[in-house]
Parts: structure tokens; sequence; C-alpha cells
């Protein structure tokens, strides 16, 4: 496939901005919205599922800085794979990761509604189930406030790269610190009697409900997909995966410890998407101006959803940008000559999402976005060990300790994971890679 002409995107984020873009992804819909769904899968072993899936991350995250240091371009797995394997495993990739994104971002863009929607409960104000419009009725909820946070976002990432890089920075800087403050005061209330039995629901339990949460584990790999787009990447990328995931994995602990340890696990799995807010009725205490604490949880949990949004709406652009670059995407594999963005790929990124939010159960959204980057980052650890073995001088400014184990180790537990998840989803899954298929070589033949 012939290339596509295009600028070169503009590098204007430092390492705080390219951290916070992981974080903002990890910490958003993932523990607001999926906390309650794993303990009603698992009970307290819920703990256990964000503890392991932490260490199954980290292995897939060594093989991701060794590539983003060696491989500093756009597009993150895609690029990394375009190196190693034909031109139609990397196509398949990226339109793997891609799909993964744009359902990540139908997640957060759920999650947001929902939790909207208690914020303003919590405040007082009743939202009806309908708008008037002058003489137009239009439908209220999770489901519009998830539509209308998705076009608001994808316009400002259309407009800016350094402007939404900063918004990205102060959302998940703010988010970060009220999680803190919830796990800080339910530290003195939490009652660790709530965690024994621990498998109250049976130690294979777990399984399924990592298979649910992993998506909430997503998000340092979106800090390869801006590559190009960060001041001095051989360095910065690796630091920014490891400072990211690190702080996540402490602060998801730290919260899921407290929301079960007050609210208890069945109290918790009843909750389901607001479990967080709920938990925080419990112990936190009135704040002026601010409210009560689950006032404060709840403003939280929307300020994660639209951080993890923004993230995944700036990711999803620059695989399909990155593609498009190649020819292997039509019509988005440019940089708008005002805005300094990828602005086709931003809307056509923009659409799937919109579809996705009004359609798709979010359960469902959470399974089949964390099975494509299961199934994704399969293939970056495989493209690892496959660059070590035909390319053993290129110049890598990060190599991994221990290889080959960490890749081994990501590829099999990976591939575990994604066997517990619902064969339906699998099924979804399979046929939007047949899609690909098909678009390939409709593409090939057009050329």
């Amino acid at each position: 496939m012939s290339q596509a002409g295009t600028r070169e995107p503009r590098r204007s984020l430092g390492l705080l901005d390219a951290t916070m873009v992981g974080m903002g992804a990890m910490i958003g819909a993932g523990i607001f919205v999926l906390t309650g769904l794993a303990a009603d899968i698992a009970g307290p072993a819920a703990i256990l599922v964000f503890v392991l899936n932490g260490v199954v991350t980290g292995f897939t995250a060594l093989s991701y800085a060794e590539l983003a240091a060696a491989i500093p371009e756009s597009g993150g797995g895609y690029a990394f794979v375009k190196e190693v394997y034909s031109e139609f495993v990397s196509f398949l990739m990226g339109w793997m990761l891609w799909f993964a994104y744009m359902i990540a971002g139908a997640l957060y863009a759920l999650g947001f509604g929902s939790n909207m929607l208690e914020f303003l409960h919590v405040l007082g104000f009743a939202v009806p189930e309908t708008l008037g419009l002058g003489p137009v009725t239009l439908p209220a909820g999770a489901t519009v406030l998830g539509l209308l946070i998705v076009v608001l976002l994808v316009g400002l990432n259309a407009l800016s790269t350094s402007a939404s890089g900063g918004a990205e920075t102060v959302v998940t800087i703010v988010k970060i610190l009220i999680l803190l403050l919830f796990a800080g005061f339910g530290a003195f209330a939490a009652d660790v009697g709530e965690f024994d039995p621990l498998f109250t629901k049976g130690a294979v339990r777990i399984l399924p409900a990592m298979g649910l949460t992993f998506i909430a584990f997503e998000g340092y790999d979106l800090i390869a997909t801006v590559t190009e787009e960060v001041k001095n990447p051989k360095e910065n990328i690796p630091k920014a995966i490891f400072y990211s995931l690190a702080a996540t994995i402490v602060i998801y602990l730290l919260v899921v410890f407290v929301a079960i340890g007050t609210l208890g696990a069945e109290a918790l799995g009843g909750a389901g998407e607001t479990a967080i807010a709920r938990a925080a009725e419990g112990f936190m205490p009135r704040f002026p101006v601010l409210g009560t604490g689950a006032s404060i949880i709840a403003f939280g949990a929307v300020f994660s959803t639209v951080s993890a949004l923004n993230a995944v709406v700036l990711a999803s652009s620059r695989v399909a940008f990155a593609m498009g670059r190649e020819g292997q995407l039509p019509a988005v594999g440019r940089i708008h000559h005002r805005f300094g963005t990828p602005l086709r790929a931003v809307v056509a990124s923009a659409g799937v999402m919109l579809l996705a939010v009004a359609f798709a159960p979010i359960e469902q959204v959470g399974n089949l976005s964390s099975l494509f980057f299961l199934l994704s980052f399969v293939v970056v650890n495989g493209s690892v060990i496959k660059l070590r073995r035909e390319r053993p001088n290129l110049t890598r400014p990060y190599e991994m300790p221990l290889y080959p184990l960490p890749p081994v180790l990501g590829i099999v537990l990976n591939l575990v994971l994604g066997a517990f998840i619902d064969p339906r989803i699998w099924a979804v899954g399979v046929g939007w890679l047949v899609l690909g298929g098909l678009v390939y070589l409709l593409l090939e033949q057009r050329d």
C-alpha cells in the first residue's frame, strides 16, 4: 500500500504530560465503574483480582517500554508490529487496537454518564427522563450524557494536542487527590474482617473477574501511541510507562481495600457502577463548600471518566493516523494544516465511540475492550521476541531485565485471561477481525 503524505506531529508533551496520559486512562472507568462488578463476581477476593492484573500487566509493560524506546513512532503496538511482521498482520493489529481504544472510550463515556447522574443525585438535583427543547423532546440519562462528553472531547482533541494533553494532566491530578482523600479517611474505617473468608465465591471466580477488569490496567500503552508528540521520547516514554503503571497499581489497591473494608463485598457488588461513591457515604465527613464525601467521590468519578475518555480519544485517533500514514486506512493519515492534529482520524474514531455508547451494554463493552487489549498485548510481547532474534544489533535505549521471561509470561497469562471471557464476546471480536480482513483486501485491490 502506498504511503500518504503528511506533516509531522508537534512535540508538545513532556514527561509529566505523558505520564498523565497513561494514568488518566487507567484511573478512570475501571476503578469507578468495574470495582463493584468485580466484587459481585469474586467477592472479597476482588482485591486479588487487581493485584494479579497488575502483575500480568507488568510483563507487557516491560515489552512496551523496550519497543517504544527502540521504535519511537506514534501508533503504539501497531508501530511495533509493523516493524517485524507482514503488512497484513500489522494491519490487523492496528485494526484491533483502534477498535479496542474506541470501545474503551464507550465504556468511559457510559461510566461518565452514570457517575454524573449519581453526582447530581447526591447534590439533590433530579434529572428528568426526557428533555424538552421547544418542539423537540430528547431522551435524558447516562447514555445522552455519554454522547455529549464524547462530542466535547473530540472537539478538544481535534483543535489542539497540547490543549488536550494539558487538560489531561490537570484532570488526572485532581482525581488522584480525590482518590487519596477517599483512601486516607477510609483507612481508619475499613474492617479487615470483611476479607475473611477471602474466597466466598470460590477461588476460580478470580479469573473471569480479571478478564472483566483487565481494561482498568490498559492505559500505559496509550503513552506509546503519542510517541511522536512527546519530547525526548527514547527516555521519557519508558519512564512514563513505569511511573504511570506503578502509581496506578498502588492507588487501585488502596481504593479497593477501603471500598471492600467499609461497604463489604456483597453491598459493593450490589452498588454496581456507583460502588465507590456509595462506599464513601459511610465514612467520609462533610466538607465546607465541597459537601459530603459521597459528593466528592462522585465528582472524582466524573473527573476520572472524563480524563480516561480524553486519553483514549487521543490514542484511538493516533492509531488510525499511523495506519492512514502507511496507506492502511483511507483519508485519515494527514495532519490538519491549521490545527496540527490528525483531525480526520479523531472524527473517524469518534463515530464508532458514539455508536457503541448509544447501543452497547456497559458490561459487554468492558469485556470486549479487555479481549482486544489481551490479544494485542500477546502480539506486542511476540514482537519483542521476534525483534530480538531478527535485529539483535538494533539500538535499544531501554532493555528489559530477565529476557525472555517477561514477554513469555505476558503471552501465556494474557491468553489465560482471554480464555475466561464470554464466548459471545469472542464472536463479536472475531467478527471485527473478519471485517478488518475484508477491508484490507478491498484496499489492496484499490492500490
